[in-house]
């Protein structure tokens, strides 16, 4: 570790065990620190937060300080009411952080090169840009553009949904609306997010259409098989 210079402040405490110049063996914990970050109101503590991060610097090895970053500046998280769920990061966080790259890992790529591949991954086709070693290696493998890895056959995320109606699937508490009465939606685009036993699940659209009769009220409670709209044609 090249650097580490931890943030201070009012509301600001950090519990580390590692300093400049650590040396973080192939064994090591994930967790080298924690920041805590406080304030009188949320709204405060929010603040404090971003401006800790933006001051947390530390060099040399990649860690997850960019992505706390960008999260408690977006809107999200900052907004009243909290919208987060717990598929957020996948189905909603625009994530547009750069790759970490170490100064050497750098000045090697410079040497070598770099070269484009395509792959495959979750059934989408991706560029990919990588050193040319690599990317040869990836050629060989079959793993580069032209190759057809074998696929297991995907679950489909369960939902109480048959002909037009999108049942909930179970009891719970509706913690979030993503749709209005009379919006276009499309196969798989998030409903509502249901709450229930301290766990969220979302439900989505089952099939392409404009979404008639929500009843869906954030707060609300539904039982299993209620009914939360129609997705007509």
């Amino acid at each position: 570790m090249t650097t580490f210079a931890p943030p201070t402040g009012p509301g600001v405490r950090l519990d580390a065990g590692v300093e400049t110049g650590s040396v973080i063996g192939p064994a090591w914990d994930s967790l080298l620190a924690k920041l805590i970050v406080t304030g009188a109101t949320r709204e405060q503590a929010l603040q404090r937060a971003a401006r800790a991060l933006a001051e947390f610097q530390v060099e040399g090895m990649a860690t997850a300080i960019p992505f706390h970053r960008a999260v408690v500046t977006d809107p999200a998280f900052t907004a009243d009411p909290f919208t987060i769920h717990t598929r957020w990061i996948e189905t909603e966080f625009v994530n547009e952080i750069k790759p970490f790259a170490a100064p050497a890992d750098a000045d090697t790529e410079d040497e070598a090169g770099r070269e484009t591949v395509v792959v495959e991954v979750g059934g989408k086709r991706l560029e990919v840009s990588l050193p040319s070693s690599l990317g040869m290696s990836l050629a060989r493998t079959g793993l580069a553009a032209g190759a057809k890895p074998k696929r297991r056959a995907a679950k489909k995320a369960g939902s109480a949904a048959s002909g037009d109606s999108l049942a909930s699937p179970m009891q719970g508490t509706i913690v979030k609306v993503a749709v209005e009465e009379g919006q276009e939606v499309k196969e798989g685009d998030l409903v509502v997010v249901l709450e229930a036993m301290k766990m969220e699940q979302p439900l989505n659209a089952h099939r392409s259409g404009t979404v008639k009769g929500l009843t869906a009220e954030v707060g609300g409670s539904v039982s299993s098989g209620a009914l939360i709209c129609e997705i007509k044609d």
